[in-house]
């Protein structure tokens, strides 16, 4: 399969990962050593509900955990770091969860309640990641529209990209990264800021531009996106 693009750090593949599955270790250039770090379609029907850039804005995939769970049982048991919500269930052999403490940034959740939702879970799968032993609750600030002056936002439901260099720090040494469900390219984007290898697939055309702009910046990218 053609690369939709590609450099000497970061392939990106244009697709449905669930149908490349079988091409990972071949076709996609994926070593066995490789870890994967993704955020999945969560199965909760995401929409934003507001007006403006991500105005009514669904996430390909996302009705279900099906997506999630194809990709991640062809995958093991090599490690993963995987983006979840308390509200659906954890993947299969998860060992521990890791929390992502997004500062004062709230979700919209149950609106009836007087609570909004302010963290994200990180599930950890396989073995072999590494670093000094700290806590699991890892902060960094969400990105919200009162942010739109220092980082542009690209993608309804993007992470900050020290984030991702934090989980990626903490991965397999030397091991190349791969993120079926890219969205705009962050954990790319992390990964060769980190002088990792890395492959990312994406069904949405759209974002597949937008990571391959990302991924020629040759400076740090202190923004962030999914």
């Amino acid at each position: 399969m053609k690369p939709y693009y590609s450099d000497d750090a970061v392939t990106i593949y244009h697709g449905d990962c669930r149908e490349l599955l079988e091409a990972w270790d071949a076709g996609l250039g994926v070593i066995s050593g490789a870890v994967m770090v993704t955020d999945p379609p969560y199965g909760m029907g995401h929409r934003s509900g507001k007006a403006g850039a991500f105005g009514d804005c669904a996430i390909a995939g996302d009705e279900t955990t099906d997506a999630r769970d194809a990709v991640l049982a062809a995958w093991s048991p090599r490690p993963a770091l995987v983006f979840g919500r308390w509200s659906v269930p954890k993947p299969p052999g998860t060992k521990t969860t890791l929390t992502w403490d997004k500062g004062d940034l709230i979700g919209m959740g149950d609106l009836s309640l007087p609570w909004g939702p302010s963290t994200e879970e990180i599930y950890v799968l396989g073995t072999g990641f590494v670093g000094k032993r700290g806590r699991s609750v890892l902060r960094y600030q969400g990105i919200g529209p009162y942010q739109q002056a220092r980082v542009e936002r690209v993608h309804p439901t993007q992470k900050p990209v020290e984030l991702l260099r934090d989980l990626i720090s903490k991965c397999p040494p030397l091991a190349s990264v791969v993120d079926p469900f890219m969205g705009s390219g962050t954990t790319l984007r992390a990964a060769k800021d980190l002088g990792r290898k890395a492959v990312g697939v994406e069904i949405d055309e759209a974002y597949c531009e937008i990571a391959a702009k990302r991924m020629a910046q040759e400076v740090l990218d202190f923004g962030a996106a999914s």
